[in-house]
């Protein structure tokens, strides 16, 4: 059987994936829709979704309020099995009875989960997950950051910090990436995405960091075209399936 994967955008740089045997959020994070009427097609973590799953593992790549929503910790009442694979700069809150905090350039497994850390661009980690067959790279706050309002020399370092990273990736085969396509940026909101993508050439790469901007999301797919598979993103709790 063919490795596959349910995908669901939840929101910003949250995803959802659920391998085989496992469910993998990643930096989760709701803006203005109230959690506990919430449901998965509207982007929201439901304690009944998460009742019904084996193997969950929550990861947050950095403190970052847009990346790291404290309601996560609420989640282990509704789940035993559910695992917290942070960043080092996330304060644990209450007493998780499974709770692995990772700083750059480490290694964690669980059983036939593992996972690397990578660093990122701007704070905390990126994380390389092996899980089910499939290679899950999701980048945090990993980007090439070219904002026009700095320094060329501050722009050429961001270049050159970005690309050093990449590079320490790119040594990986990757199924399912997740990477930032920030608007913000303006003209230059895809150049990160558009070089991790030629130099890794991961199967799918999916984009993020874009908050409610779901047009940065068209126009990347747009962009393109068919020299990259992606998804255009057109609402919170979009689904589709990775095979």
């Amino acid at each position: 059987m063919k490795p596959r994967a349910k995908i669901v955008y939840l929101f910003h740089s949250g995803y959802a994936v659920e391998t085989q045997n496992n469910l993998f959020i990643f930096d989760y994070w709701q803006s203005g829709l109230p959690q506990a009427a919430g449901k998965l097609n509207e982007g929201i973590i439901t304690a009944d979704y998460l009742k019904t799953k084996a193997n969950v593992y929550v990861f947050a790549s950095h403190s970052h309020p847009d990346h790291y929503d404290p309601v996560i910790w609420e989640w282990s009442k509704y789940n035993s099995n559910l695992t917290y694979v942070l960043s080092s700069d996330i304060p644990v809150k209450g007493e998780p009875s499974r709770c692995q905090r990772m700083s750059p350039y480490e290694e964690w497994a669980d059983g036939e989960v593992k996972v690397k850390t990578f660093s990122s661009t701007d704070e905390g980690v990126s994380f390389l997950v092996w899980a089910d067959e499939l290679t899950i790279f999701h980048a945090g706050d990993l980007n090439w950051w070219h904002w026009k309002g700095e320094s060329q020399a501050e722009r050429e370092r961001a270049e050159m910090l970005f690309k050093t990273e990449v590079d320490k990736i790119a040594v990986h085969s990757l199924d399912i990436a997740f990477f930032p396509v920030d608007h913000r940026l303006e003209e230059f909101y895809s150049i990160g995405a558009e070089y991790f993508a030629a130099k890794l050439r991961p199967q799918i790469l999916l984009p993020m960091h874009f908050g409610d901007e779901f047009g940065t999301s068209k126009a990347f797919a747009e962009k393109v075209g068919n020299s990259l598979s992606t998804v255009g993103i057109t609402h919170r709790g979009q689904e589709f399936i990775y095979e």
